[in-house]
């Protein structure tokens, strides 16, 4: 390596937008949560989104961590818990 130092630089300056945002690649849980939380202010569990996703036909992904029997019984998602997941799976386009 050198000790020198160099020459000349080259600046660059990028603006964007504020309110772009950038669409992530792939929609995971953790970010439909979040959106369901900063928008209508209480928290859904991934078993709640999991089943808002098989009623609609969504494709699924096996859980490497599954278990064959639940500790306890499951029970269904609020109606206004799969509106909030349906309206975050709109927000990230996975659905019409």
């Amino acid at each position: 390596m050198s000790h020198k130092s160099a020459d000349d630089f080259i600046s660059v300056k990028m603006e964007y937008a504020d309110d772009r945002k950038i669409q992530p690649d792939r929609i995971t849980y953790r970010l439909i949560q979040e959106y369901i939380e900063e928008k209508y202010g209480f928290k859904v569990h991934t078993a709640n989104i999991a089943e808002v996703k098989r009623n609609l036909g969504l494709p699924m992904y096996d859980a490497p961590n599954a278990v064959e029997e639940l500790k306890r019984p499951y029970k269904p998602a609020p109606e206004y818990k799969v509106e909030a997941i349906k309206d975050a799976l709109r927000h990230f386009k996975v659905i019409d």
